[in-house]
């Protein structure tokens, strides 16, 4: 650990391992995740979840600190219903704002993570990509996180499709991670988890539904 120009306690190297997906479809998302957690050289679980429900529209994937990321959907949780209570069901957009101010809020000691936000509202489809300091882009129908990004993002980049049914969808986030196993040291673990964010809400698949896609 080292201070740095403003006193504050900064780690000298970070290293996270990870890879995550997501992707719009003709009628929803799609987001994925590997299921290995390391600490260094060692693997700390073989499966580790790393996709979480925030809403019956909402869902986010983590990569980088575990604790952090738990803290971050603690808090998304409660101010979520909050919302609900007061207004109804939060946008897509509100939920977004609201997850950059609280990263940006926290720049000097900030959520050491990658996060892809993703969901359904009355505006239909949404996927946001958060860097660790609350920058956001919605500009993309695809994004990826974590150290097996620059694999997956090639066979995104190679086989996206505007307007793919969610069978296709589900398959190419698949085959994505797949790919980031095979050649990123810090992804793998015994599973892929997969959910769905559509108009009837969020599912994420069970272990015999992904089968058949891989």
């Amino acid at each position: 650990m080292k201070l740095n120009s403003w006193g504050v306690f900064m780690e000298n190297t970070l290293k996270t391992g990870t890879t995550t997906v997501g992707i719009i479809y003709k009628d929803g998302v799609v987001i994925g995740a590997e299921s290995k957690s390391t600490l260094g050289y060692m693997v700390d679980s073989k499966v580790a979840k790393k996709i979480f429900k925030l809403d019956d529209h909402i869902g986010i994937t983590i990569a980088g600190s575990v604790g952090d990321a738990q803290s971050l959907i603690r808090i998304l949780r409660a101010q979520f219903k909050l919302y609900k209570l007061e207004r109804g069901p939060i946008t897509l957009k509100a939920a977004a704002t609201l997850l950059s101010n609280i990263m940006q809020g926290t720049k000097w000691m900030p959520y050491f993570n990658q996060l892809i936000l993703a969901g359904y509202d009355n505006e239909g489809p949404h996927i946001y990509s958060f860097d660790p300091l609350g920058g956001f882009d919605t500009n993309d129908k695809f994004y990826s996180t974590g150290s097996g990004s620059p694999f997956a993002y090639g066979v995104l980049e190679a086989n996206f499709k505007e307007n793919m049914n969610m069978e296709e969808a589900i398959s190419l986030v698949i085959k994505s991670i797949k790919s980031a196993i095979e050649r990123d040291i810090a992804s793998g673990g015994k599973e892929i988890s997969i959910a769905i964010i559509d108009k009837n809400g969020f599912k994420e698949l069970s272990s015999n539904e992904i089968k058949k896609y891989l």
